[in-house]
Formats: structure tokens, C-alpha cells, sequence
């Protein structure tokens, strides 16, 4: 091997140890998602993830989370987050609700890098917290290393 190949492979191998992974992995979303719940497993159920199963273009996905909750005092929903699996960041976004908003319902639009699992996991007043996972199969990826999802 030559000296300019070798200069070339050390300083790729240099690069490769310098750079984080372009994609979270399942074990950092279920890091993420035990960081929001301090812990406590979430219970199954109870809530709906409405996103399109097969998604053209990942770079604007809508996506509604609502949790049945009567949103009283006794009985509300403190906080929503989503998480993905495969994006470069695992949490997408918190909502803080409260007893005073009426509909435990949330909407936005997220950017997905690739097909992958997405989770919503609900706080409930009481303390205990609620999830539902879809998985969604993405075929024009939007997110690319660097880029926040």
C-alpha cells in the first residue's frame, strides 16, 4: 500500500470514530422515552396515533395523537410526546396539556428519515402514563445525517 493509501484509510477511519450515527437506534428511543416517564412503563391503550401507514414523502407527515381522557381535574392528560426510532433525534415533541384544555387531542407535522416505529406516550394527572406505537413505512426519506428531523 502506497503512502497517500494508507493517509486516506487512516484519516477515514479517524472520521468514522468522530461521527455519530445518522440514525437514533430502538435502544436510545427506549432511553428517551424511560427519561420522560422517569422510569414508570407505560400502559398500552387508551389512546390513538393517527398517521398514514404508507407515506410518499417524509419531509412534512401529519400525525394527530389524542388520548381518552375526560380532562377534568381528577382525570386529565398532563403531557404528550412522540419518539421515533430511526430519525437522528428520538424525541420528536412534548405537548403540555392541561385539565383547562378541553380535548386531550394534539396535531403537527414531523419530518421521518426512513420506514420506523413511532411511539406516543401520554402523562396522565395522576402520574401514570399511557403509549401507542405504530409502525410507518416512509419512501422518500426526508432527514439526512446532520439534519434535525
Amino acid at each position: 500500500m502506497k503512502r497517500r493509501g494508507m493517509l486516506a484509510a487512516g484519516t477515514g477511519l479517524a472520521m468514522l470514530a468522530l461521527v455519530r450515527p445518522a440514525f437514533a437506534t430502538t435502544d436510545e428511543m427506549a432511553a428517551a422515552i424511560n427519561a420522560f416517564t422517569g422510569g414508570v412503563k407505560p400502559a398500552e391503550g387508551k389512546m390513538t396515533f393517527d398517521i398514514a401507514q404508507l407515506i410518499d414523502n417524509g419531509n412534512a407527515v401529519p400525525v394527530t395523537v389524542s388520548v381518552d381522557s375526560a380532562m377534568s381535574a381528577a382525570d386529565h392528560v398532563g403531557a404528550i410526546a412522540i419518539f421515533n426510532e430511526r430519525n437522528p433525534q428520538t424525541d420528536v415533541a412534548v405537548f403540555t396539556l392541561g385539565p383547562r384544555a378541553g380535548k386531550a387531542q394534539v396535531s403537527t407535522r414531523i419530518r421521518l428519515a426512513t420506514s420506523q416505529k413511532l411511539t406516543a406516550v401520554a402523562r396522565m394527572g395522576d402520574g401514570s402514563y399511557r403509549s401507542k406505537s405504530v409502525s410507518v413505512i416512509v419512501a422518500l426519506a426526508a432527514c439526512i445525517e446532520g439534519e434535525a428531523p
